[in-house]
């Protein structure tokens, strides 16, 4: 709900159900935007950790967020609460007040790094060793391969801010290689182009596992379409962590029949 954000509420909502696997019963209902972010931030934070492994560079000391919102202050927590820092840190937004809005996260946050406000996209990716699109983007809007000549580490979160020959002029690391193929991602409209799927390097689990080695000489980009089991993963987690500290909250007499014939 886009609208939100003009009210001061965050875009999106969500509600995570937990269900017995051998009943199929909800057992607990959570909020589930946290939930979502917590594991989208993780997932981006080891992206970057393992991608940046071994490149000539060593690991980027500029970072460019390209869209400011939950999702982009989740990424900027768990970067930082995994041992990154940065000397520079460039935002940018299509709504100054969320740029604006970000940069004081960022200054109350305790980073060290300078953070500057870039008007000018162009400006931001050129600026970035690593870039992260955090955004609400439908299509691609970032067309020029130029822009990313310094081959940076690219965090391609929203997954449909790329034209698709940005990528095909990168490496290519997904988290599901049919996950990501699919609703007009960026690699999908990549695969449309070309035919089939050689642009992709391999899956980050790949490059994890040795599997999968990354050239220096091209940008690398990370497009994780979000797996849902992460989400009920980090929910059961929460659940367990909850439970243990004996502070769940039990609504009595919930399922209004529990017998078969009354």
């Amino acid at each position: 709900f886009p609208d939100n954000v003009a009210a001061g509420i965050p875009r999106a909502s969500a509600v995570l159900i937990l269900n017995d696997h051998d009943t199929g019963y909800p057992f607990a209902c959570l909020e589930g935007s946290i939930i979502s972010a917590t594991r989208t931030a993780a997932s981006a934070a080891l992206a970057a950790d393992r991608l940046s492994r071994g490149r000539a560079a060593g690991r980027p000391a500029r970072v460019g967020f390209f869209g400011t919102g939950l999702v982009a202050r989740y990424i900027h927590t768990f970067l930082a609460g995994t041992g990154w820092s940065f000397d520079e840190i460039g935002v940018h937004d299509v709504a100054p007040e969320s740029a604006a809005g970000f940069r004081c996260y960022l200054e109350q946050s305790g980073t060290a790094g300078r953070i500057s406000v870039h008007d000018d996209p162009e400006e931001l990716i050129r600026f970035s060793d690593l870039v992260v699109f955090a955004t609400i983007a439908t299509e691609p809007h970032v067309t020029d391969p130029s822009w990313f000549a310094h081959n940076p580490l690219v965090l391609h979160v929203s997954l449909r801010d790329l034209a698709p020959e940005i990528l095909l002029a990168s490496a290519n690391v997904v988290d599901d290689v049919e996950h990501c193929l699919r609703a007009d991602t960026s690699p999908h409209l990549a695969e449309r182009l070309t035919g089939d799927r050689a642009f992709l390097d391999g899956t980050l689990d790949d490059v994890i596992a040795g599997r999968v080695a990354l050239p220096a000489d091209r940008p690398v980009v990370f497009s994780p379409f979000g797996l849902g089991v992460l989400d009920l993963a980090v929910g059961a987690w929460v659940y367990d962590e909850v439970a243990r500290s004996g502070g769940l909250h039990v609504v009595d007499g919930f399922f209004h029949e529990l017998r078969r014939f009354g």
